[in-house]
Order: structure tokens, then sequence, then C-alpha cells
């Protein structure tokens, strides 16, 4: 037997990695697994060289739990190790730098392994004691075993082993004891070595005879060797990509389709990536690409390997280029993970572009699906914006798709301004917004239906990249002031019938939460509604936008702003207005003669101080203003008092602003109660 120390200069080694590896320590059995797949295709490769002549047999990886001793056993029949081997693989750790070690590498558990070869010290994060008893595959080999109870310390002697190849017995310690549950170490095997090329067997496959589960003499391979990815395209049919999604996501709907990526330079790559079928959610569809290392499991955490955008995607990607053990900083400087991005950006991009291409039928049924991908991509990145603004597609409320160009072309001889701007209409709700649609088409406008999670900020690019065009949602004016061709029509109103009949309507607007209402006076034909809601554009945007940026979280805060459009033009208007003189002019002519007084005298106060200094105006005159705009404010109150006195019992007054809120969605509750009864008051007149 030999005795002797691990070669390391620092006895820290082994704490270092039980404490810094502690937070990912069932890796452990990856890497076992891995190593013994290793030792097996190494001895297949040796095989078709001509360098080992004997017979292959059973390659098969055996997993093996003993509870009742403690140990977990991974065994396989590859190429084995002799004396010398263990001496040059185990017991000298090859690495660099071992005096800065600690200190370099004590934040990040991954790199510990990952840079330095120690997979088979992970072992040690869940054992008080490892066993390696090995024989070589070379002819007249001496089986040995190696043990080591978790200090620099190990023992070296020759024993019997009947079959080349090597069992690694861990001997698991106190506080590690979940891996000796059967459950356990099934589910890591099916998450890390699910696709290993070299069959793995964990026990023997059940069947229920007599009432109960039991063994058959048959192994329970928990692995696919040959996985779909590997295979060649052309080989392969729809229902086995379909088959393999229902492998990988057994609860998920089909997938819409699918790319099959296989590059061999600059780097080598396979792996195929699904479009799921969106619920119009992006957070949940996040982490379901996997990521392999031949056919070793990764990661499911792909950021900074696979594009922001394609993280909503799911499937496999597979790549011996991408170390085993992934940091998230390594990832983001590593030039090979860069390049696979690069790479996957571009095979997604001519696949949507091949699709939409080879059958744009099939490519516009798909979109409602596609569209958070695509819009998302361009949103995120650059160049994939420049790649997918051929292939994607707006949607008009008559359920029409067009790409961008197309579009332009459908509307500009008519929804250009008169500033030469190109106005996209938009909706972002087909039935709310419904009325406000057809007044569009009725003018011979074509309405966008942009009710997807990210439209409001694709809204936002495309008046950047479009050149000279804007997008105004249906609601947010009249119809006839959506695209401004001519100058807008005055109404022939005098200033104090346009201030009575805005009295009028302000005074009665309903108290809403988080709303606030301005009123305008508009000439717009005795054929058009006499009383509209239109909300601002720019504050709706900025509240849409705010959800995405939190930085605008301010906006949120503010109220909705509408603006209560009368139409000076319509019958009904010019009723209100001749019976609210009629009821109201006795009471109002003192006071309108009294306010003419009151604001000419301010006029001359302001003109008699506007040619002083500030400090040349006298206490007395400062109070003269004072007084005379505090006046004025009195007069105008009893004015707005006696119109909404008036106001308050016309329920032809209250009848228009509730249609008005009723066509927004905004009329609820008694208010709504309230309007059904005076409908059946007036309809019974």
């Amino acid at each position: 037997m030999k005795k002797g120390n691990i070669g390391v200069t620092t006895e820290n080694i082994f704490p270092v990695i039980k404490k810094f590896l502690y937070s990912d320590h069932e890796i452990f059995l990856r890497e076992m697994v891995s190593n013994a797949v290793d030792a097996t295709q190494k001895l297949k490769t040796l095989t078709a060289q001509g360098d080992f002549k004997g017979e292959l047999g059973d390659l098969t990886v055996k997993v093996s739990v003993d509870k009742e001793n403690g140990t977990l056993t991974i065994s396989d029949r590859g190429i084995g190790m002799t004396a010398e081997e263990i001496e040059k693989y185990i017991n000298q750790i090859a690495f660099s730098g071992v005096n800065d070690f600690l200190d370099k590498y004590k934040d990040n558990a991954n790199a510990i392994i990952g840079h330095f070869g120690l997979g088979f010290y992970s072992a040690f994060m869940v054992s008080k004691k490892v066993e390696i008893v090995t024989k070589s595959y070379t002819e007249g080999a001496q089986a040995v075993r190696w043990s080591c109870d978790g200090s620099p310390a190990f023992e070296l002697e020759e024993v019997e082993k009947a079959d080349r190849g090597s069992d690694i017995i861990l001997h698991i310690d106190e506080d590690c004891k979940e891996f000796l549950e059967k459950a356990r170490i099934e589910s890591l095997l099916n998450k890390y070595c699910k696709f290993l090329p070299v069959p793995v067997a964990f026990g023997k496959k059940t069947e229920w005879k007599d009432g109960k589960q039991v063994d058959t003499e048959e192994d329970n391979v928990i692995n696919n060797v040959e996985p779909l990815w590997t295979k060649t395209p052309s080989t392969l049919k729809d229902e086995d990509y379909k088959s393999f999604y229902r492998t990988l996501y057994p609860m998920q709907d089909e997938p819409l389709f699918w790319i099959h990526l296989n590059v061999d330079y600059p780097f080598n790559l396979t792996g195929i990536l699904y479009f799921p079928r969106i619920n119009n959610n992006i957070d949940i569809q996040r982490n379901k690409i996997q990521l392999y290392c031949n056919q070793v499991f990764v990661t499911d955490q792909v950021e900074g390997i696979v594009p922001d955008f394609l993280t909503l995607l799911h499937g496999v990607i597979d790549s011996p280029d991408i170390p085993l053990n992934v940091s998230r900083s390594y990832l983001q400087s590593d030039a090979n993970v860069k390049k696979i991005s690069t790479y996957i950006t571009k095979k997604v991009a001519d696949r949507l572009q091949s699709i939409f291409k080879e059958d744009r039928k099939a490519y516009e049924e798909k979109w409602d699906n596609l569209k958070i991908f695509i819009n998302y991509g361009m949103l995120s990145q650059e160049d994939f914006y420049d790649r997918a603004k051929d292939f994607a597609l707006l949607k008009d409320t008559e359920g029409k798709y067009f790409t961008y160009e197309e579009y332009k072309t459908l509307i500009k001889d008519n929804q250009t301004d008169k500033d030469g701007n190109l106005v996209y209409l938009y909706a972002n709700d087909a039935e709310e917004e419904y009325s406000y649609i057809e007044a569009a088409k009725n003018k011979g406008y074509n309405v966008l239906l942009l009710d997807g999670q990210l439209d409001s900020p694709m809204v936002s690019m495309l008046e950047q990249k479009l050149e000279k065009s804007r997008f105004t949602r249906v609601d947010s004016d009249i119809v006839d002031r959506l695209i401004v061709k001519d100058d807008v029509k005055k109404d022939e109103l005098s200033e104090q019938e346009r201030d009575n009949m805005s009295q009028v309507f302000q005074s009665q607007m309903p108290k809403l939460d988080h709303a606030e209402f301005m009123v305008n006076i508009e000439a717009l034909g005795a054929d058009q509604q006499p009383v509209m809601i239109t909300q601002s554009e720019y504050m709706r945007r900025m509240k849409e936008m705010s959800k995405f940026q939190p930085g605008m979280s301010f906006y949120q805060q503010m109220p909705d702003s509408y603006t209560l459009i009368l139409n000076s033009e319509h019958p009904l208007l010019k009723q209100i207005l001749e019976d609210t003189a009629k009821a109201c002019d006795d009471a109002l002519k003192p006071i309108e003669s009294e306010l003419k007084g009151l604001e000419a005298r301010l006029a001359a106060l302001r003109q008699t101080q506007s040619g002083k200094k500030p400090e040349e105006i006298t206490q007395e005159e400062k109070d003269d203003v004072s007084n005379t705009e505090k006046s004025i404010s009195e007069q105008k109150n009893k004015k707005n008092s006696i119109i909404a006195d008036y106001a308050k019992d016309n329920k032809v007054v209250h009848q228009l602003i509730d249609l008005a809120l009723l066509q927004n969605g905004m009329l609820k509750g008694a208010a709504l109660n309230a309007f059904l009864k005076r409908s059946v008051e007036i309809i019974g007149k």
C-alpha cells in the first residue's frame, strides 16, 4: 500500500470545495456520471482506431445507492486507470498559481471546477470519504483502490477487480443524506444526464406483480443516447420534433414551429429551438431553453448566451465550446458565447423570413403568437429590427395583414396630413373603440389593431424608424382632426355663448377617480355627433410607456386626461344654448355687465402699471389690482352657479354626457342606473 499527500501546496483545497461549491452541490452527480461517460467514450474511440481489440460488451454506466451503508456508487466499463494514471490525474491537481487560488476564486464556485478540471473533487462536497476502485483496459493491468477522507492524505493499494473500468464509491456525509434517497438521485439524473451519449442505468425497471411494484432483471436506463438534435434534419419528420417537444415539456401546447441548429464553424453548435404558443405573458415563459455541453445538461439560465428576446423560446442548445460550469461573468466576456448569440439571432431571422416567403398565409395565421417574439426582438436588438422589418406584420381591425412597406403604400394617399406626415390610425380594443373605428372607416381611413403586450413601446419605436410618420389612436380626437388636411373650421358662437355652453356641460361632468375632463367646442357639422369624449394621445402614451420604464412611474399617479367635445352645429346643442339663454339671461345680464366693467378696469390698471418698475408700484396700486381680480372671480362664480343650477335639471344635457361616457365604457354603477331610468322617461314623453 502507498500513502501520500495530494499534490497541492495548500491544505485548504477541500474546505474551499465544500464551502464555495455548497450552494450548487447537486452538480457532483453530473460530474461523476460525465467522467464515467468520458471513460466509456474513450474506450469506444480506442476500439475504432484499432488500439483496443477486446470485447466492448455492455457499456452501460450504472448508478446505485446503498442506503444501509451510506454509499452512492457510479460504475463504468470504460478505460479505467493504472496506479500511475491515478498519480497523474487524481493526486496531482493540475493548476497554476496555487498561492492566489483562494483569493481569486473564493466568490466564484463554478470557476473552481470549470477552470481547473476539478470535476472529480466535487465529490467531496457531499462525501466524508471517496474511493476509486479501478482497472485499466490495458492487458495485464493491476486493479487498484484509491481512497481519501477529504484531507490531502490518500491511500493507494492493489486489489482484485474482475472487469475493466472504474467504480467511484461516495461515502455520503451526514448533512447530505438526501443523496441516498432514490427519488432525489432519480430527479438529478433526469435533470443532468437525460441525453448523455452512453446508457446510464439507475436500478432496475419495475413491474406490477402480486399487488406491488417489484424489480425486473432489466436495467432502468434513464437517458436517450441519441437525442433529436444530434440527428440529421433531413431524416426527421414533423412528428419527431413534436414528440421530442412533448418529452422536454410534457404540459405545454404544441409548438408553432421549430429551428434545427447545426453549425461547425467558427464554433460547434447543435440544437433545436421551438416557438411556443404564447399566452401574452413574457415572464412566465422564460428559462425554457436548456443548455448542454456534449449532451451534458449545464443550465436553463441562458441569458447571455441567447439574445434576451429569444429566452422566450423553448428547446435545446448543445455546444462543446461553452464550458460545462458556466458562470454569468464568464459568459458575458466569452468571445465564443457572443458569436453563438449572433449566430442564433441570424438563424431565427432567416427561418422566419423563409416561412414568410414560402407560405405567407400560414405565417399570417401564426402571427398573433409570433408577434410578441418579433416585437420584443425589434425593441431590444437593433440588428434584429433590421432583419425583421421585412417580415414583421401590421394587422388592421378587419383582420388583414400587411408588411410595413405594404401598409405605407395602402394609406399614403388618404392618410397624409397637411404637413406631409403619414398618420397611422390604431385601436387597442376593437369592441370598446368600435364607434371611433367606424367613424374613421367612413372617412375612408384604415385602422390598425394594436392590442398586444408590447404595442405601446413598438408605436414609439416605429415613429422614430419610419420617416415622417406618427401613430394616433382613433379615440384621441374627433375624426376630422385625426388627420388634419385643411385649416380647422371656426365655430360662429360669441365668446359669451361659448363660455355659457362650456359651463353648462363642465358643471355637470361626474367626478371620476383618476380622470379629469376639459371641455372644447368645435363646429363639426349638423350630421356629426353632438357630444364626444376623446383621450389625450400624449398622456395616455406616457402612462402606457411608464409600465415598461421605471423612471417614468410618476405618470401612473397622474389622472387620465379626457376632452369633452361639444359640436356647436348640432341641433341639440343649439337648442340647449337657446334654452340656457331663456332660463338664465335675466339673472346673468347684471352679472355680465358688472364683469365687463371689472375686466375693463383691470385692463386699465395693468396698462398703467406696465410701464413701471416693480419697486415703483405702490401698495395701494397692488391692492387695487388684487381686489379687482377678486371681484371678477366672485362674479364669475355667481355666473357659473346660475348656469349650473339650470343645467342640473336639464335631462338632455345629462343624457348627452352619459351617452358620451357610455361610449367610452366610463358609465357604471348608480350613474348607469340613472341613465337607464332617464332614457325610459325621455322615450315615454
